[in-house]
């Protein structure tokens, strides 16, 4: 399989050193000699399984298990063959890269892995696992964008930063943060592979939670295509056309308010009529009290005799 392009180019910009790197870079003395200076390649380490933790600050929080097994499979036979990126906390290791690894070395049963030890500051902790997850494509739609949440609010990154950090477009990024804005229980179906992201983006369309996740429902009752569920979320949000408004002549308006003014002097109430198109409508009588309404009925039943 090929390599995502430009996702390479996001990582190595933050593990500087990790990766295979030139051993020597110019650089000038207080002189102003030119010398090449010797960069220390990073060193690989094992470490005791025990001694290492995850990161609970880490964007993914599902493990599919199957792929787990098939990792531990390989484990098995050919050993951890890229190592672990932690960062040494306090009486431990803290997994940045490489929990995986980690699941599925446990699963083997042994007892080390190789290390590779590195310092990162908080924000570059969660990019580098952010972005090592995007290239395995290991996030769930809603893990992503709860990572590209999480640097914009709490590192205070733009948009466009974030793109370029994760080597992602700005639609990207603005497409995965909507999906925020969807019912906590249509979120919980795109984790599970219920619905899809596209699914997901269509239904962010409607504002009313309760009619969004009965969407969903139905998406996944009737296996609704994308294209197919965007049909009917138009359709759903389009504003029902207004009865068009009959209009009526001067001359018209002036008998209505005659036949108005007609049944008030009948019945000695206020009369109200509301014309529905030239041919129905309703009549209005207001009442001020029992009596009153009592009066109104008998000279109904004379009316009626």
């Amino acid at each position: 399989m090929a390599p995502k392009k430009g996702l390479g180019k996001g990582l190595d910009s933050l593990i500087v050193g990790e990766l295979e790197k030139m051993p020597t870079k110019k650089q000038k003395t207080e002189t102003g000699q030119i010398v090449e200076k010797i960069i220390e390649k990073p060193i690989e380490i094992k470490v005791k399984l025990s001694e290492i933790e995850p990161n609970r600050g880490q964007p993914r929080k599902e493990f599919n298990e199957d792929t787990l097994d098939e990792l531990a499979d390989s484990i098995r036979v050919y050993g951890v063959l890229q190592p672990l990126l932690v960062q040494k906390e306090e009486g431990y290791y803290k997994i940045i890269a490489g929990e995986r690894r980690w699941r599925a070395a446990k699963k083997v049963g042994l007892k080390e892995v190789p290390v590779i030890i590195k310092d990162y500051t908080p924000q570059q902790v969660v990019e580098i696992s952010l972005i090592e997850n995007i290239q395995r494509e290991d996030l769930n739609p809603i893990e992503e964008a709860q990572a590209f949440k999480r640097l914009l609010d709490e590192f205070k990154l733009k948009q466009d930063q974030l793109a370029e950090r994760v080597a992602k477009s700005r639609v990207v990024i603005t497409n995965a943060l909507r999906l925020l804005k969807l019912d906590e229980r249509v979120q919980d179906m795109l984790i599970h592979e219920m619905i899809s992201a596209g699914h997901g983006r269509a239904l962010v369309a409607i504002e009313e939670k309760e009619e969004q996740y009965n969407m969903a429902l139905r998406i996944v009752d009737e296996r609704l295509s994308v294209r197919e569920t965007e049909k009917i979320v138009k359709n759903l949000l389009q504003p029902k056309s207004k009865k068009e408004k009959i209009v009526f002549s001067e001359s018209e308006e002036l008998a209505y308010q005659h036949m108005q003014d007609r049944i008030k002097e009948i019945f000695g109430s206020k009369v109200n009529i509301h014309k529905k198109d030239k041919n129905k409508g309703k009549i209005e009588i207001e009442y001020y009290s029992v009596d009153e309404l009592e009066r109104l009925l008998e000279l109904f039943d004379k009316l009626k005799n």
